[in-house]
């Protein structure tokens, strides 16, 4: 059964500096290794669609939909097809900010979610695990932007 994922970093940048880079959505896919393009819908705010393409081992689209969108604190986005929230969370720190990215799925994966990642992502434990990396190299990857 998937479960929620989690990865923090410490970035040498306040929040609104962290934020502005996290919340340029068409800066993802420079960001992220699964994100090939990332395209909102609008302004960046609450309740904003985006249309994604992502890769891992294979290319697919993705929708997704703005859900929580607190300036230089949280932003949240929920994705349509297995209805996974993707959160970051920005807590200032003595040295800048703690940026932490969590997957959650409240209401469970649908059984063809499922049976797609069984099929051709190597099951969920591999595909967890590759989030998982994935997540660190993004926050990695905006901590050195943040900095800069």
């Amino acid at each position: 059964m998937p479960k929620p994922l989690e990865a923090t970093i410490e970035i040498a940048a306040p929040p609104e500096r962290v934020w502005a880079v996290l919340t340029d959505l068409k800066r993802m896919p420079e960001f992220s290794p699964n994100t090939v393009r990332m395209m909102p819908l609008g302004a960046v705010r609450a309740g904003t669609w985006t249309i994604n393409l992502n890769h891992d081992t294979y290319y697919y689209p993705t929708t997704s939909r703005i859900v929580r969108f607190e300036p230089d604190r949280a932003f949240a986005f929920r994705m349509n097809e297995n209805r996974t929230i993707w959160s970051y969370l920005l807590e200032a720190t003595d040295s800048g900010t703690r940026l932490t990215e969590r997957r959650d799925i409240p209401h469970g994966v649908r059984k063809p979610v499922r049976i797609m990642i069984a099929t051709f992502l190597g099951g969920e434990e591999q595909f967890e695990t590759r989030l998982i990396a994935g997540m660190s190299e993004t926050l990695s990857k905006i901590k050195s932007a943040a900095e800069r």
